[in-house]
């Protein structure tokens, strides 16, 4: 198994690459514990419930696009769109993961004394297929 350089990763938010604008994002898979302890034990017994997940991306505010991460992303708060995340960019062989997702927040932020980046976080909706592409 080899390193992976995250240079290479795409992003697409409801049909849009948006990889241009993207310096960072990250991927969290849960689930839920359920206490199933009964009566005589001495510790507690869990088992598995429901997966969850989020995801999140960030990057370099674009104004002059109209396919930049504004334009794109704004109208998409409160909206279950597919995302499709490559980690590994695109080719044959390479994972692919693809799924469901509620935009719930779009930030963009302006420092006074560096450009102006913008952030997004969805929460997963459904199972996340995992891929690998031809």
């Amino acid at each position: 198994m080899g390193w992976q350089h995250g240079r290479f990763t795409e992003i697409e938010v409801a049909g849009d690459d948006i990889s241009t604008w993207t310096n960072t994002s990250e991927m969290t898979r849960g689930a839920a514990s359920h206490n199933v302890t009964s009566y005589g034990k001495n510790a507690e017994v869990h088992t598995g419930g429901l997966l969850s997940g989020q995801f999140t991306c960030g990057g370099v505010y674009e104004n002059t696009a109209v396919t930049g991460p504004h334009a794109v992303l704004n109208p998409l708060v409160g909206q279950v769109v597919e995302i499709i995340r490559r980690p590994e960019g695109s080719g044959t062989g390479k994972p692919e993961q693809t799924f469901q997702a509620l935009c719930t927040q779009y930030v963009e932020t302006s420092p006074v004394a560096d450009n102006v980046t913008w952030s997004a976080q969805f929460t997963i909706s459904g199972d996340v297929a995992e891929t690998t592409q031809t």
